[in-house]
């Protein structure tokens, strides 16, 4: 009996243990789940064309970076540079008149704009009329050239002036010469086609310098020196008499001494 119980037993046994090693063994061999879809998958057909892309990567030299774009700074940029104004030339004159007396009086275009020193503004460029007067003095007229931008016009009453120019006939004894008497500060002079008339002389040394208004005569006497008679070409005594005036003014100022004027 008791055989018989522990060759049950021992076929029991082999029994269990043959099913536990079964249950083991297909449970290792169990299929995993997918982890992807096919479609996610790349295709294994090995006659697909390859990418261009994969096959780049395949090769070692592919392994270079691509060069990466440069960054744009984010600074900001720099202010237009406004370029330079340009000056433009002044299109109106301005004159500062001055005078070496007290008081002078200024006339420009003959109205008068005050006592010097002065000065007038915007005035148009080209020719204009200047006078200035002042008391114990001849009064001094002049054409000024007036041009865009400032000028400076001294007016020198103390300098002598002297600039006269007449046609004159001289009378010999035996008949006679033309030419032109020219005065400035510096002398006068007798300009002829007579060499023997010809003379130059400073104011200084003219001993009679007179006109006889009625004989519309000049007479010149020079100091160790020869006496000229001069008339006028067309017997007009007016124009002897401000020559001989003009002249004799000049004289009278140098004798006191005041200086010659350089132009």
């Amino acid at each position: 009996m008791t055989g018989r119980v522990l060759v049950i037993a021992s076929v029991l046994a082999i029994a269990v243990g043959g099913a536990f090693s079964t249950y083991v063994l297909f449970r290792d061999r169990a299929p995993t789940a997918p982890q992807a879809s096919d479609a996610s998958k790349p295709s294994r057909d090995s006659n697909a064309p390859r990418s261009s892309a994969n096959s780049a990567a395949s090769r070692p030299e592919a392994t270079t970076a691509a060069p990466r774009t440069p960054r744009r700074s984010t600074a900001p940029a720099p202010a237009p540079v406004s370029p330079a104004p340009v000056e433009r030339a002044p299109e109106l004159g301005t004159l500062r008149i001055e005078a070496d007396v007290p008081n002078a009086q200024v006339f420009f275009d003959r109205q008068f704009i005050g006592t010097a020193p002065v000065t007038a503004a915007n005035v148009k460029p080209g020719p204009h009329t200047l006078n200035v007067s002042a008391e114990g003095f001849d009064g001094i007229a002049q054409t000024i050239d007036v041009e865009p931008g400032p000028r400076e016009i001294a007016v020198r009453f103390r300098e002598v002036r002297l600039n006269s120019t007449l046609a004159v006939v001289h009378k010999h004894r035996v008949g006679s010469c033309k030419g032109q008497l020219v005065a400035t500060p510096q002398g006068i002079r007798y300009e002829t086609d007579e060499k023997d008339d010809r003379f130059t002389a400073p104011l200084a040394d003219l001993e009679q310098f007179a006109v006889d208004y009625l004989d519309k005569n000049l007479k010149i006497k020079l100091r160790k020196g020869k006496q000229y008679n001069f008339t006028d070409p067309d017997g007009n005594a007016d124009r002897l008499f401000v020559f001989q005036r003009d002249v004799e003014k000049a004289r009278q100022r140098l004798a006191k001494g005041d200086a010659p004027a350089t132009n």
